[in-house]
């Protein structure tokens, strides 16, 4: 390597390490994003530094997460095209054509579960007048992952120069800002103005979970908020109506409701479990949950997060469910893709 190469590897790796910190704090927090969900990126001398798929942002200060692009040759080879970089660049994240078409030089993409608690709602545009004004926001009916959705927000930008929050029906937050601190402040006041208070849910009945978990292929989860689903009838009413953002389809590999609609406790002599062999995990009405033991990390973050979510959701609150063709759309290669590579992290502690 050159001595020019390395005085800018050197200098690169300086100038990322701001981001690599707001990256490891925002993927810290389960509010905010959920298993390799969510990324960042930085735009540095023409190379557009992306978290790479599948990867944790809570692991940017222990891994090398960040790829570089040239972002010249995403504008001129990739986008014009219709190529979708997350096929042509191996290990480039979904959202890389967003990223790139953003004229911010940091970005951060986000699955807040206050945000989605709101960009469900049929009345998401019009509560969000109120609740983000004087920001300069843009509301962005739901659109697939990739492509789809970095034309939307082109076109956004190129109607509305200066945006620098899009709030993404059924999926969470986009952030641009000239540098992390920004970013960050940006982040933390849509925090502040979104937050909802979430319902306060039945304890679970652990004896009862523990018995259907001995001598089975189930287990209790590790995040106690998850057994929220099995204990507040509000959340099991809005689970069953259908899937609220694409997670739920990803790293459930359900393109229906059904593995979210609570079974009633099984009885002893029950066939409960050759009936329900095939589910990831198990949502009792009224105990809590188990999940089975085999389940990833990425499947088990999901599970809070929904949780989180759904918690925050009133019961009369009207709803705006994924259709089928959208749900289909988000089991595409791509999804397919960027789950297995959710499931790689820590994988060897297994």
């Amino acid at each position: 390597m050159r001595k020019e190469e390395c005085m800018s590897t050197v200098s690169s790796a300086r100038e990322l390490e701001p981001l690599r910190r707001l990256t490891a704090r925002v993927g810290g927090d389960l509010r905010l994003t959920q298993a390799s969900t969510g990324n960042t990126s930085m735009k540095l001398d023409g190379v557009l530094w992306i978290k790479a798929s599948g990867k944790w942002m809570a692991d940017a200060l222990d891994e090398d997460i960040l790829i570089p692009l040239n972002l010249a040759e995403l504008k001129r080879d990739c986008l014009p095209r219709n190529l979708d970089p997350a096929v042509r660049y191996p290990g480039a994240s979904v959202e890389t054509a967003m990223h790139a078409v953003l004229p911010h030089p940091v970005v951060l993409h986000v699955h807040c579960v206050n945000t989605i608690a709101w960009a469900v709602r049929n009345d998401a545009p019009l509560e969000l007048e109120r609740q983000l004004d004087g920001l300069r926001w843009h509301w962005l009916p739901y659109v697939a992952s990739g492509l789809p959705l970095a034309r939307e927000i082109a076109g956004a930008v190129a109607a509305r120069p200066g945006t620098d929050l899009f709030v993404l029906g059924n999926h969470g937050l986009v952030l641009g800002g000239d540098d992390c601190k920004a970013v960050e402040d940006l982040l933390n006041e849509v925090e502040r103005r979104l937050a909802i208070w979430p319902r306060e849910a039945h304890p679970a009945d652990y004896t009862a979970l523990a018995e259907l978990a001995h001598n089975s292929p189930w287990d209790l989860p590790d995040d106690d908020e998850i057994h929220a689903l099995g204990t507040d009838a509000i959340s099991q009413s809005l689970l069953s109506e259908g899937l609220l953002y694409p997670c739920q389809a990803i790293f459930s590999s359900c393109r229906t409701s059904q593995f979210f609609r609570a079974i009633p406790c099984p009885l002893a002599g029950d066939q409960w479990q050759e009936q329900y062999h095939s589910r990831p995990f198990l949502i009792v009405e009224g105990r809590g949950v188990v999940v089975g033991r085999a389940m990833t990390p990425a499947e088990s973050a999901m599970l809070s997060g929904l949780a989180r979510v759904v918690q925050r959701i009133r019961a009369v609150t009207r709803l705006r469910y994924l259709t089928e063709a959208e749900v289909a759309g988000s089991s595409n290669v791509i999804a397919t893709r960027y789950r297995e590579l959710a499931n790689q992290r820590r994988s060897a502690i297994s």
